[in-house]
């Protein structure tokens, strides 16, 4: 350990995103990535965005997509906050909205990078376990509380749900700020966005990285009361006046612009996970119902860890989390129709042997 790290860095267990290896042929189902490109309008809009004007500063408010996105959900651009993916959007919010003097909730199998975040604010916290489907159970979040963040569908087990128990949830904690990390809503959830006019208390985060397909753009945005946004812009701009560059605010225009592929795309890929988890069942698979871009698996008979390195010896990576309620599952992303042949020939393989 460096003896220049700072107490805070020498303290840190950082999050550990997918895996991007360089393997010849790879089937990469590891990262949620979409397997159908961006909009065709998103790209010319980028491609034409990468021009002289490329010297000046964008816009530090991203004045036209917050635009587009309000008109989208139907809310006023003051109600809507662009941040540099998803994940600095949610981190702004646990500084600006989640820390507070009772402890933080969220569940003890969700998105790995909540308690790093509040690790990294100093932020007190608490898990709330999963039911034994491993569902998230609104009745559990009545306990004492600062905060709360779910993700609905929750990550990694794609569960989601549906929007009537997120506004059981709001009813009951009226007296505290609840975020819904809406990252994979577009395949399959009911996004929590029209209860924020009866709930000043509710913030919902989006992403552009898995249902418009600009994971390499670095999109995110959230939508609530303006008071909460008006938080949100302070530590951002306590931190970052310019998070979104010309070309990113130009693609990300575009995309919302493209309502047509969007729908096609959302369409598409949730076919292909319906195929890929019947495909899964028929080799023995216990697959939990997904509403994501993803789908959490295990087999009775081997084990995840066995599976995973398995398929990766066979150029198929999926993703593993190797800690007790998951041990047992793989998140396998939904890939092209290519990739799912491939992924269900080399497990059938594995199983075979």
């Amino acid at each position: 350990m460096n003896p220049f790290w700072s107490q805070t860095a020498r303290e840190l267990s950082p999050y550990v995103p997918g895996e991007q290896p360089r393997i010849a042929n790879l089937v990469k189902l590891n990262t949620n990535e979409s397997p159908l490109g961006p909009s065709p309008r998103a790209l010319e809009a980028m491609r034409a965005a990468a021009a002289d004007s490329q010297r000046l500063y964008p816009d530090p408010e991203a004045t036209e997509l917050r635009e587009v996105l309000a008109a989208n959900h139907g809310v006023t651009p003051e109600q809507v906050f662009v941040g540099n993916g998803s994940d600095e959007v949610i981190a702004h919010a646990f500084v600006a909205l989640l820390k507070q003097p009772k402890p933080l909730l969220f569940p003890d199998v969700t998105y790995s990078f909540y308690p790093v975040w509040a690790q990294l604010f100093g932020i007190a916290y608490e898990t709330v376990p999963l039911d034994g489907d491993m569902r998230v159970r609104i009745e559990d979040y009545r306990r004492a509380a600062g905060s709360i963040v779910i993700a609905n569908p929750n990550a990694p087990t794609g569960i989601a749900l549906p929007r009537a128990e997120i506004a059981r949830l709001l009813e009951e904690r009226r007296d505290i700020p609840v975020l819904i990390d809406e990252a994979y809503v577009d395949f399959g959830g009911e996004s929590a966005v029209p209860l924020i006019a009866d709930h000043p208390n509710l913030l919902v985060v989006q992403t552009m990285s898995k249902s418009r397909a600009l994971a390499g753009l670095r999109v995110g945005y959230a939508i609530g009361n303006a008071g909460l946004v008006e938080a949100l812009r302070r530590v951002k701009d306590s931190f970052n006046s310019y998070p979104l560059g010309r070309v990113a605010q130009a693609g990300a225009t575009a995309s919302v612009r493209d309502d047509a592929y969007f729908r096609e795309s959302c369409a598409r890929v949730t076919a292909a996970r319906e195929a890929t988890t019947h495909a899964l069942v028929r080799l023995g698979f216990v697959v939990l119902p997904s509403s994501a871009n993803f789908v959490f698996a295990r087999h009775p008979l081997r084990s995840g860890p066995e599976l995973a390195a398995a398929l990766r010896e066979r150029a198929v990576l999926v993703r593993h989390f190797n800690k007790p309620r998951t041990a047992p599952y793989l998140r396998i992303t939904v890939g092209s129709d290519d990739d799912i042949q491939r992924l269900i020939a080399a497990t059938a393989d594995i199983l075979r042997r």
